[in-house]
């Protein structure tokens, strides 16, 4: 009897480590598969090439005044929203440093400094900077891309970027620039282009950066350079 008793108990025990261990392989599958599924989306993330719009000033500061009273600040916001829509319809991923009026902190030195974070802590492909420009004689006019001195990338996108947008500003002469003192071109880590879209200072060309036809048309050529530079890879 003890005998049935023992053999019943060794026949209960086994069973029980059959199904520990099968409950056991069926969480080690899930939990495998859940870890594939997870490096698979971020694989995937970075499939599509990453671009970051960084629409420059806001908040407090609101970067250059345009003689027709244009706040710099939110000519950039409206540029840098219709660039990440045009990248984003061509299949380019984008992250934008602000979405609204706000800037990212309340210290203007805070504010290049988080810009700065975030776009080193992401790596993107290519991070273009939206601004406006201003000079105290009237006259002066037209886009240009600056760079800095020392990134070949940078060269190239902003070279690319200032063809393309010679689409738009046709009577432009500029040519893309290299810079060594701009704060976001030499603390990043990445390629970033400045994109100085106009000079506020000039009233025609201030009467056009208002524009939406004028400001979509700006974000599609930039658009097309940022494309090109990613496609000449």
């Amino acid at each position: 009897m003890r005998q049935k008793i023992k053999i019943v108990g060794v026949i209960v025990l086994l069973l029980c480590v059959i199904a520990a261990c099968r409950a056991g392989g069926e969480y080690l599958y899930c939990h495998m598969n859940k870890s594939m599924e997870t490096t698979a989306q971020k694989v995937d993330k970075r499939e599509k090439p990453l671009v970051i719009v960084d629409a420059g000033h806001g908040g407090q500061d609101p970067g250059k005044i345009g003689v027709n009273d244009a706040l710099e600040k939110d000519v950039n916001l409206s540029i840098a929203v219709y660039l990440k829509e045009y990248l984003e319809k061509r299949d380019v991923q984008v992250l934008m440093t602000r979405e609204d009026g706000e800037r990212l902190v309340n210290s203007q030195s805070g504010d290049l400094k988080e810009r700065v974070k975030l776009i080193n802590e992401n790596s993107p492909d290519l991070t273009v900077s939206i601004h406006q420009n201003s000079y105290h004689e009237a006259s002066v006019h037209g886009a240009q891309a600056f760079y800095f001195t020392h990134s070949k990338e940078a060269k190239t996108a902003a070279e690319i970027i200032q063809k393309t947008i010679k689409t738009v500003d046709t009577e432009g002469t500029r040519e893309a620039k290299a810079n060594d003192t701009y704060y976001l071109l030499k603390k990043t880590e990445v390629p970033v282009v400045i994109m100085e879209c106009g000079f506020l200072s000039n009233y025609e060309e201030a009467e056009k950066l208002v524009t939406e036809e004028y400001q979509k048309a700006l974000a599609e050529a930039i658009a097309d350079g940022v494309i090109e530079y990613l496609e000449s890879r």
